[in-house]
């Protein structure tokens, strides 16, 4: 990385003032005071103008003003002829000094910034930062010195405050404030501290009294302003906007009452990126403000494309080793790097062997967890460096939820931690991007925003976060979530999310059923990167529309959505090379995605039909004799995939159970040397040939069938029979041999015992979803819960109930006892409060006090001779049912 910075001469001081402070100006001067430089800060009546040296007729432009009156400071903004931010206050207060007002000259300095940077995600890697920076010293009352830094670049102005002294200082508020045009039209997002709000448009003056999220977009003519800040870390909090209804004035708002830091201190930029929504979009001045990288070696920071499985299947997908694999081998037949394993897997044994799975096929595996799980130094360092040990890729870290100076005192812990692990992060329920990216390359995304886990996103949202949250930084929307939620875009304008929003992690949502009913869109997702050399708006409006190009190398990626009746998306090629150029476009056909070509050049424009609330997605490379795609190979694996049946089963000791095995290869075959067999405990006996096929291709299947008899004497409870496939890709040699592994879980039953969970219900209810045989509560669908566990031991027999609930058994008398462990599932983590309750023929027999999902299980035993109907019913423990999974482990009858 490259950096450098210059000061210019200085010019005659005396521009520095109005003319009623000349002589005040001098007689300081004449005690002492430090002579005041100037340049391209020209004296502009009353105040003084920061511009780029040169600048052009339309340039950007602050404009500080002081008042002689009572010594208050403000700061505007214009592009050319046009007031886009009218005076507004500038100043700080603490708790020595009012800084606001009362405020004295004593210098002002002008320098260029002037750096190289390069980035590890974004829309364009490759940085050149240009800025002017003029420093306005200031003394306020009892000679206390404030400096205003003020940054002007061709895309936007900035401004900071300095406090120079030494030792703690406490800052209790800032005057800072944007005044926009009272008629300027305006974006905004109510403010909540992980920023998941949609974008609505309004007046700048009649937006509803409250507080707004940054980036807060407006527009004044044909200029729009991005309002947010940048550089923001442990020495201050976050801020927001503060709106009263009736005017263009938003306030800036800190997250705490009070900030306290050690001097001398420099706030965070608060900063107005300007211009055209050419350049608001392609702007990188919130990156530019921030400081430069902390990480010197960045080879191990890798972006890249993510299986993401929550949104199929939420809690349970992450607790199924099988279905985390299946998410693994679809990653490594499509060429995408990595895998994110979503909240639930701390409940389970496996994770090490999943990862190793993975890097066994090429893929990386991230895993989530709740910051509060690191959020001391202890935790920080037992975990992570296990992880890594493991071989984990990185982090999804969530549930900050916070914008408190506290908080960000533990991103700068915990980016300093990951970052000597060497841990990739995306941050969830997390503050906005505020030039993190820069400051700490792996950082791969943020979410901060209402993004597609809501799964009802309207497209004049969708097309308003290009505008808004996306220009700021990497935004984890996590798109192609077809299987979820009520669809809002037509499939190509989901398509085009993958260029349209920039992430360096894109963890696309959807099921590996709906990619596969989707070709032309895995092809495409096949092909896409994550990060850029090059971003162009190409048309479009906040709420409308928008049409992106993305150069990765030599190769331009398109991607348009709107929102809107159907219609034809005209698409300019002028950011295109001389000659010849082939073009492909996918857009929604009659019977899904079609792919068209042609052979254009930067003179043309393309016309593609899109739907109502469409898009369409593109990719664009020399046209050269012979080719006839822009797709450049893909490294892969086949697709493939072992079932066994059954996936359970109860037998008695002495039985015998009768395990099928089948190994297929679905797409990207053949497979090689393929061989399946079984393992089972000791003791237990196998019958059955253990089948092998030299060569499997795409479509066929290898299928094994054995009889496993159970020993006479076998313990009582759960026995695991293994199905193991092994296989080569020929394609992939380096690999080697490929082994997938299912369990058939057997549970022998001890004699003289009924579970609950085996006999017909007479009646049943349930808080949510049905109640679950022998497992958790999935709140959903019948048989989509994970396995029953209560402080980390799992049960292989009994009800999982979501509170309020019941299930009513008829035993006519025929049983002497009835006995369960009862608790609140893992799979809440922590959370929930129920109360148990066992009723015989409609007399309460035994009540749990209230159990929380922290409390150990509770053992329940009851006498229940000549009983004819047993209720066993659950209850909230009087906070409501949010969580409230309630497990009869173990439950069970004995005659």
């Amino acid at each position: 990385m490259l950096s450098s910075s210059r000061t210019s001469p200085d010019t005659p001081r005396q521009s520095l003032l109005p003319a009623c402070l000349t002589l005040l100006l001098g007689a300081l001067l004449a005690l002492g005071t430090p002579a005041v430089a100037a340049h391209t800060a020209a004296r502009d009546g009353d105040g003084w103008t920061v511009r780029q040296p040169g600048g052009r007729h339309d340039g950007v432009a602050a404009v500080v003003r002081l008042d002689a009156a009572d010594g208050t400071v403000t700061l505007a903004a214009r592009r050319g002829g046009t007031t886009v931010l009218e005076a507004a206050p500038v100043g700080i207060v603490t708790d020595d000094a009012d800084l606001t007002s009362g405020l004295r000259p004593v210098s002002r300095t002008t320098r260029q910034v002037a750096e190289r940077y390069t980035m590890t995600t974004g829309k364009q890697l490759h940085r050149t930062v240009r800025m002017t920076e003029t420093r306005f010293s200031f003394t306020g009352r009892g000679g206390a010195r404030l400096d205003l830094l003020v940054r002007v670049s061709d895309d936007g102005i900035a401004y900071r405050y300095v406090l120079p002294g030494s030792g703690d200082v406490t800052v209790e508020r800032e005057a800072s404030a944007f005044r926009l045009p009272d008629s300027a039209r305006a974006w905004l997002a109510p403010y909540t501290p992980n920023y998941e709000r949609v974008y609505e448009p309004s007046g700048a003056a009649d937006a509803a009294d409250g507080s707004y999220a940054y980036p807060a977009l407006f527009q004044v003519g044909g200029t729009y302003a991005l309002l947010t800040e940048s550089d923001v870390d442990g020495r201050y909090a976050a801020s927001r906007l503060v709106h009263e209804k009736g005017s263009g004035h938003y306030a800036v708002r800190l997250a705490d009452p009070a900030v306290t830091s050690t001097g001398p201190l420099a706030t965070p930029w608060r900063t107005a990126v300007i211009g055209d929504l050419a350049t608001v979009t392609e702007s990188t001045l919130v990156d530019d403000l921030a400081p430069a990288s902390r990480i010197a070696d960045t080879s191990w920071i890798r972006p890249g494309k993510v299986a993401w499985s929550w949104l199929d299947g939420f809690a349970n997908a992450q607790r199924s080793l099988a279905v985390q694999q299946r998410f693994v081998d679809y990653a490594a037949a499509h060429g995408w790097p990595y895998a994110l394993v979503d909240d639930g897997w701390k409940t389970t044994d496996w994770m090490p062997r999943l990862i190793e799975y993975a890097r066994e096929r090429g893929v990386g595996v991230l895993l989530w967890v709740h910051y509060t799980d690191l959020d001391t130094a202890a935790e920080r360092a037992e975990f992570l460096p296990r992880v890594k040990k493991w071989g984990a890729a990185g982090l999804k870290i969530d549930f900050m939820d916070s914008d408190s100076q506290e908080r960000f005192r533990w991103y700068d812990e915990i980016l300093r931690d990951t970052a000597r692990e060497k841990l990739l992060v995306n941050f969830h329920g997390a503050t906005l991007p505020k030039g993190i990216q820069r400051t700490w390359p792996h950082v791969m995304t943020l979410e901060a925003v209402y993004g597609a886990e809501y799964g009802n996103v309207p497209a004049t949202g969708l097309t308003t976060l290009p505008y808004t949250r996306n220009v700021v930084g990497s935004m984890d929307y996590t798109p192609m979530a077809f299987q979820f939620g009520t669809r809002t875009v037509s499939d190509a304008a989901e398509l085009a999310l993958s260029v349209v929003y920039e992430s360096g992690f894109q963890n696309f949502a959807g099921s590996i059923r709906a990619y596969r009913d989707r070709p032309e869109l895995e092809r495409f997702l096949e092909q896409v990167p994550t990060v850029w050399d090059e971003s162009r708006l190409l048309s479009g409006r906040p709420g409308e529309g928008a049409a992106f190009a993305r150069r990765h190398g030599e190769r331009w990626f398109l991607g348009g959505v709107r929102s809107g009746p159907a219609g034809t998306q005209e698409v300019p090629l002028d950011f295109l090379g001389g000659g010849r150029w082939l073009a492909e476009t996918v857009r929604d056909g009659d019977d899904g995605l079609v792919r068209d070509r042609r052979v254009v050049t930067r003179h043309d424009t393309l016309s593609v039909p899109v739907a109502a609330h469409g898009g369409f997605a593109g990719l664009v490379c020399r046209e050269v004799p012979g080719r006839d795609t822009c797709d450049r190979p893909v490294a892969r694996l086949p697709l493939t995939e072992l079932t066994v049946r059954p996936a359970r089963t109860e037998v008695d000791a002495g039985a015998s159970v009768d395990v099928t095995g089948r190994f297929g290869v679905e797409e990207f075959g053949p497979a090689a040397d393929v061989a399946l067999s079984v393992r089972a405990p000791e003791g237990w006996t196998v019958q059955g040939g253990d089948p092998r096929a030299e060569e499997l291709p795409t479509g066929h299947d290898l299928t094994g069938d054995w009889a496993v008899s159970v020993p006479r004497d076998a313990e009582h409870g759960n026995h695991d029979l293994v199905v193991t496939a092994e296989y080569r890709s020929p394609d992939r040699p380096g690999t080697g041999v490929l082994r997938v592994e299912r369990t058939v879980r057997v549970f022998v039953s001890p004699p003289g015992v009924d579970y609950v969970s085996n006999l017909p219900f007479a009646a049943e209810s349930n808080g949510w979803g049905p109640v679950e045989r022998d497992l958790s509560n999935g709140e959903r669908d019948a048989a989509d819960g994970g396995p029953l566990s209560i402080r980390g031991t799992e049960y292989a027999k009994g009800l999982g109930m979501h509170a309020v609930g019941e299930v009513v058994v008829e035993l006519d008398g025929t049983h002497r006892r009835f006995a369960a462990t009862v608790g609140v599932d893992d799979e809440v983590g922590g959370r929930g409060g129920v109360v148990f309750e066992v009723l015989a023929d409609g007399a309460a027999v035994a009540t749990t006090e209230v159990l929380r999902g922290t409390d150990a299980a509770r053992h329940l035993e009851v006498d229940v001779t000549g009983v004819r109907r047993l209720t066993l019913r659950v209850t909230d423990g009087g906070d409501g049912v949010d969580f409230d999974h309630a497990d009869w482990a173990d439950a069970r009858l004995l005659t």
